[in-house]
């Protein structure tokens, strides 16, 4: 068919000249077939090489080809290029508008993400430094373990300065938890040692109601009884170490050990002269008179074992107790009698000034006057002494509760000194620690004032020697790190004085400056230990530099406080400002310019930072709180659409036209801009649905008119007030005098087949349309024209008074098929 038009035409062109009005004649379609080949040739040239965005927007926009189009589009990425592209292609290429949608839709996923990443670090770096001022320690490991997780999957979009202050509060996290876990272990540590001391003083207390309740038959075992001095004395020592025990429970301890040692000598010295006690014994046993000399080796044998009272005495005791009691009778001479009566004179004498010191607490003097009183009354004879034995007595008990009074701070003191010196020579220490404790236990040897005893400060002096002996190649190893140190801080003081000298403070890095201060202090610290003296001068020269390093510090960070101030002052006018969207703004550039601030002091950026994200966070709030209004009110109004369709939707081609006006009013009434994303879709497509009702509705009645007008035109019955005031002119422009060509041109625009008999008509009648440039026409308004033009014709022209009644039936005909949808 197309090969017979352009033939016809051809023979058109060479045969007669244009017409007036018509057309000038189009290249042939194999012309434009190269034309395009050759411009699709160039575009698919420039699209392999490198075009710009811009070349690439107009290849997608005007691209021979949608491969082309497509490929052109997939290229773009500069985002103002894809949206204009976007809006261009919008109705006009689906492909390529699809194309650029999704791609800007990466590109803002992308953003998203990129903010979302950003907001995650700043969140985890705020997270972390509030967690390292925390004051809430539980779970406080497992807190940070989390927060490090999650900042391994940001860290690689970290910048270096964020890095850097998320690990100095996660290094101060740990730092923190360390203090915790040794704190832990410390108190642990001294759980243990409590119970410890209270194991070691029920063991003491057990022992002595043991030995309290023991048979006076039987003696216990020397070995356990040492055994269990030593354990006890030595886990007393370790569960005292380096913590404080409580006066009370120290002097439980004390008196319990110390009976327990004075068992344990007694013990000990029965042991020792067993053969002499059994010697004695045999001599009562004899029934033989026993010597003085006997009697006083009875005597001295009872002091020296000096059993403790409150025990029950071994059995092995009572013959030397019934020997040291009897007195050989004897006739004194008067000479003897005058002796007997001046040394009762000197026991009187002796026993006041022995009442005295007493009462004076001066117990070095009560027991050497003891001695003497207790010499003299030896010397007196039974009568005699007899009036002096319950004063005598009485003074015993004095000196004995003296004794145990001051006894506690002295000599079972520093028995216990020596034996822990004794133990610690044995430990193997830290020097540091085994130094120290040994300078305590000195300490505690010169509180108790010495001793008169040789031999027990020649024990000590010994223990302590011996105990010294491994820290002093320690000590002085410590020396030299002592100058080594010394050294490293006068090289730390000349390092300060060149930055000083040297340093521009106009153009300074204030931040740097700030880790120098740290850096120094911190290196300073770790210069230790160092000698005293030889470090005053050099510690004297650091505290100037430092002084001088921290003077302009102090100014700037003052400085820069007053920059974030001023920065929270404006925060906190902007929480009613107006407009929310320009708050919101300033806020976030009011953030950026805190971040561009310097140096600040830590406790006084704490305050500002907290007011300033207090200010910032009521200003979010509001915009949370009309969020929420925004959805309530669009919930609300979802739910009054919702309720306008679901009766709109009743509405169908079937129903009449007033109805589906109504319908249409009321969607009209719906604010669109409250509604939600899909509801407004929805609704807009109701809409489009509803018109498209109407404008059917509306044909459909416009062609029952005209076909009404048709059928009465061939009936000779339709006047010029019954047809529109606008078909006149219609009919009097139309030049178509036969029904027949009017009716078949009618079924053309119709797209209604003619009968066989008119197909030849129809033909020419479409090649006559082509070559007056109309084409073929389509379902549009130019058709509707075209076909009211016809009609109008009909009924007011010539055409239709000529017509008969099938052809007005096969004109009705094609206009039922123009009202179909």
């Amino acid at each position: 068919m197309a090969a017979f038009i352009q033939k016809l035409f051809r023979s058109r062109k060479t045969t007669a000249a244009p017409q007036k009005g018509q057309k000038a004649p189009q290249p042939s379609p194999i012309e434009q077939e190269d034309t395009r080949a050759g411009q699709r040739e160039e575009q698919l040239r420039t699209l392999a090489g490198s075009p710009s965005q811009d070349v690439l927007a107009k290849l997608a926009i005007d691209g021979t080809t949608a491969e082309i189009r497509q490929g052109a589009a997939s290229l773009l990425t500069d985002e103002s290029t894809l949206q204009q592209v976007q809006k261009q292609a919008k109705g006009r290429d689906k492909g390529v508008y699809q194309t650029v949608k999704l791609a800007l839709q990466k590109q803002r996923d992308e953003q998203a993400r990129q903010e979302g990443i950003a907001q995650t670090i700043a969140s985890l770096i705020r997270h972390a430094q509030d967690q390292a001022r925390s004051d809430d320690t539980k779970l406080y490991e497992a807190r940070l373990e989390a927060l490090l997780k999650q900042w391994s999957g940001v860290e690689t979009h970290t910048t270096p300065e964020q890095a850097q202050a998320f690990l100095e509060a996660a290094h101060r996290c740990r730092e923190r938890i360390t203090a915790i876990q040794t704190a832990a272990e410390t108190e642990k540590r001294q759980r243990e040692q409590s119970l410890q001391r209270r194991e070691t003083l029920n063991m003491l207390t057990g022992t002595l109601d043991d030995l309290r309740a023991q048979a006076p038959e039987a003696l216990p075992s020397i070995a356990s009884l040492d055994a269990l001095q030593k354990t006890q004395e030595n886990r007393w020592l370790e569960a005292t170490r380096d913590t404080s025990v409580d006066k009370q429970e120290q002097k439980s301890y004390e008196t319990a050990m110390l009976a327990l040692r004075n068992y344990l000598n007694a013990v000990r010295r029965i042991s020792q002269e067993r053969g002499a006690i059994d010697e004695l014994g045999a001599v009562l046993d004899s029934h033989d008179e026993a010597s003085d000399e006997q009697r006083a080796r009875a005597k001295t044998l009872i002091q020296e074992i000096n059993w403790p009272e409150g025990y029950p005495a071994p059995a092995l005791l009572e013959p030397l107790r019934k020997l040291a009691g009897k007195r050989k009778p004897r006739v004194e001479a008067p000479e003897d009698q005058e002796k007997q009566k001046a040394l009762a004179t000197r026991l009187q004498s002796d026993l006041q000034q022995l009442e005295q010191a007493l009462e004076a607490k001066q117990l070095k003097e009560s027991k050497q006057l003891f001695k003497t009183a207790q010499q003299h009354l030896r010397d007196l004879d039974h009568r005699h002494g007899k009036p002096f034995q319950a004063r005598m007595q009485l003074l015993t008990g004095q000196l004995r509760e003296l004794t145990d009074w001051q006894g506690f701070a002295t000599e079972p003191k520093q028995v216990a000194l020596c034996e822990q010196m004794e133990y610690l020579a044995d430990q193997p220490m830290d020097p540091e620690a085994k130094a120290d404790r040994i300078k305590e236990l000195q300490n505690a040897w010169r509180d108790l004032g010495g001793s008169s005893d040789r031999n027990l400060w020649s024990r000590f002096k010994a223990a302590s020697d011996k105990a010294y002996e491994p820290c002093k190649a320690y000590f002085s190893a410590k020396s030299g790190l002592k100058q080594a140190n010394l050294e490293k801080r006068a090289a730390i003081c000349e390092q300060l004085e060149t930055f000083l000298d040297n340093a521009d403070w106009s153009s300074i890095d204030w931040k740097a400056a700030e880790r120098i201060h740290q850096t120094a202090r911190q290196e300073w610290k770790e210069a230790w230990p160092v000698e005293f003296r030889d470090n005053r001068a050099v510690q004297k020269r650091f505290d100037e530099l430092l002084k001088r390093l921290q003077a302009p510090l102090d100014e700037e960070r003052r400085k820069n406080e007053s920059l974030k101030q001023a920065i929270v002052d404006k925060a906190q006018a902007l929480v009613d400002h107006e407009p929310l969207q320009e708050a919101m703004n300033q806020a976030k550039a009011l953030q950026s310019d805190w971040q561009a601030i310097g140096i600040t002091r830590h406790r006084e950026d704490r305050k500002l930072w907290q007011a300033f994200r207090k200010a910032c966070d009521r200003i979010f709030a509001r915009r949370d709180a009309e969020r929420s209004e925004q959805q309530l009110a669009s919930r609300a109004a979802d739910e009054s659409a919702q309720a306008v369709l679901a009766q709109s939707s009743g509405v169908t081609g079937n129903s009449d036209e007033q109805s589906v006006i109504t319908a249409l009013a009321s969607l009209r009434d719906i604010d669109a801009s409250a509604l939600s994303k899909n509801l407004r879709e929805h609704v807009q497509q109701e809409k489009q649905r509803l018109n498209q009702t109407l404008s059917g509705l509306q044909l459909r009645a416009k062609m029952a008119s005209w076909q009404s007008l048709v059928l009465a035109a061939a009936t000779g019955e339709v006047s010029d007030d019954q047809a529109p005031e606008h078909w006149q002119p219609l009919a009097e422009a139309s030049e178509i005098g036969d029904p027949t060509e009017l009716v078949i041109r009618a079924e053309i625009l119709c797209g209604v087949p003619s009968p066989d008999s008119d197909q030849q008509r129809r033909m020419e009648i479409q090649v006559q349309r082509l070559a007056d440039g109309m084409g073929s026409a389509d379902n549009g308004s130019d058709q509707l024209q075209d076909v009211e033009k016809l009609v109008a014709n009909w009924c007011l022209g010539e055409a239709g008074q000529s017509a008969n009644r099938d052809l007005a039936e096969r004109l009705n005909n094609a206009l039922s098929n123009l009202n179909q949808p």
